[in-house]
């Protein structure tokens, strides 16, 4: 088995993580945890959305939000945007790295956003139009590459087609999301080989959920495939409204932990990454849902 020796981390807690949370986090507070997360080492890091509040009012201040943060020559600080609106404010924000999203399911996408995979996927060219003449790389996420809570399983080659619409549209990587953590290594393998018959897998990522404990599993499964950039989000942050008791992504400590006793450079101070991930579980009133978090709290 042939692994590779670097990863890139990209870490969506302060934006996929927080995004679900009942109560709102304090500017201040988020533009700490960036701080934190990318003076452990994580520089590839969701830093806000421009979505509309009315349907994600943790974000409304994500403009705010990056004017607080210590922004770090070389690092990535990434916003996602639905449409020219969102992609308008983000540039006046001060963004140079965007993210546009999409289903592998048709019925979550008319759920999630109203409207078809192929409508939305037409949504975005405009986006991409207007971030090529700003210079503005995209990335793409596509949701339930492996099953949908309203469909079930969905094809691989299903995944691939809307992978690969992302990538000829302009996306420089797509990272494919098990939104409802419901993938097994198997099905996960199946799932990247089809998609890199038709993009290439240094321009794919994953980003699991670990609602049924497979997360570090299906990563394992897909390193021995040839992935090489995983999300990941500190403390466990995140889940999906679609999946009652989802908890959320799997936690980028736990990811560290796991490539750090392989042998595989991720860059990350753990025991910072650590300490951020307390920050933000203690900014929420809860503990953090990763074990290698609870695990280190007594050595720090």
């Amino acid at each position: 088995m042939s692994l590779p020796s670097k990863i890139l981390l990209w870490e969506a807690g302060a934006r996929d993580g927080l995004q679900n949370e009942a109560q709102i986090v304090p500017t201040a507070v988020k533009a700490e945890l960036i701080d934190r997360l990318v003076d452990a080492g994580l520089d590839h890091i969701e830093a806000g959305a421009f979505v509309s509040p009315k349907w994600v009012p943790q974000m409304a201040d994500s403009a705010e939000v990056f004017a607080a943060v210590h922004r770090r020559p070389g690092a990535v600080y990434q916003a996602l945007i639905p449409n020219i609106k969102g992609l308008e404010a983000a540039i006046a924000s001060g963004f140079r790295h965007a993210a546009v999203f999409a289903a592998a399911s048709e019925t979550f996408s008319k759920r999630n956003i109203n409207c078809t995979i192929d409508e939305s996927l037409e949504r975005f060219r405009p986006v991409m139009a207007e971030v090529a003449r700003h210079g503005i790389e995209v990335r793409g996420f596509v949701s339930c590459v492996v099953d949908c809570p309203f469909e079930g399983p969905i094809a691989p080659a299903q995944t691939a087609r809307v992978t690969k619409a992302l990538i000829d549209m302009g996306c420089t990587d797509v990272a494919l999301g098990d939104s409802i953590g419901t993938g097994t290594p198997t099905r996960v393998q199946a799932m990247i080989e089809a998609c890199a018959r038709d993009v290439p897998l240094d321009r794919l990522g994953v980003h699991f959920h670990d609602t049924y404990g497979q997360a570090l599993a299906n990563i394992l499964a897909s390193l021995e495939v040839g992935i090489t950039s995983i999300d990941a989000a500190a403390a466990g942050l995140g889940g999906c409204p679609y999946a009652p008791g989802a908890t959320g992504n799997v936690a980028t400590e736990d990811v560290v932990y796991m490539l750090d006793g392989m042998g595989i450079e991720t860059g990350v101070d753990l025991k910072a990454l650590v300490r951020a991930a307390w920050f933000i579980s203690d900014a929420l009133g809860r503990p953090p849902a990763s074990r290698v978090a609870k695990a280190m709290k007594a050595k720090l």
